[in-house]
């Protein structure tokens, strides 16, 4: 089982930049890393993933173009560098693995983290 650790949330205005991280416990056998958010009462939806490699991303297109998802195999770690953020970027992000970015992107994930909250305001 692999444990996912989120950090880097909090509250920036719009049109600012927050870096998340995501730590694993070990290095997963699953191949990519990714991102959901969840807005309040709205459902979980898919931000990016990215091949363990890094050789694949994909984006919501909500998101492209200003966020970046990046992998440090070295540490275990993904990251998501998120500029130009704007107040319905709002939501706790969710760090989690999947057999394929492909699979991520539909939900359909092994496991998930805790959360960070973001917090843009206007």
């Amino acid at each position: 089982q692999v444990q996912l650790k989120e950090s880097g949330g909090g509250l920036v205005q719009a049109g600012g930049s927050l870096r998340l991280s995501c730590a694993a416990s070990k290095r997963p056998i699953q191949t990519a890393m990714g991102w959901f958010r969840q807005a309040p009462g709205k459902e979980r939806e898919f931000v990016a993933a990215i091949s363990w490699t890094g050789s694949t991303t994909s984006y919501a297109d909500s998101v492209k173009g200003r966020f970046t998802i990046s992998t440090d195999t070295a540490k275990n770690t993904v990251a998501l560098q998120m500029n130009s953020l704007k107040p319905e970027d709002t939501a706790v992000y969710y760090c989690t693995v999947a057999p394929r970015t492909t699979n991520l992107r539909d939900g359909q994930v092994d496991y998930w983290g805790q959360g960070t909250q973001v917090t843009v305001s206007s």
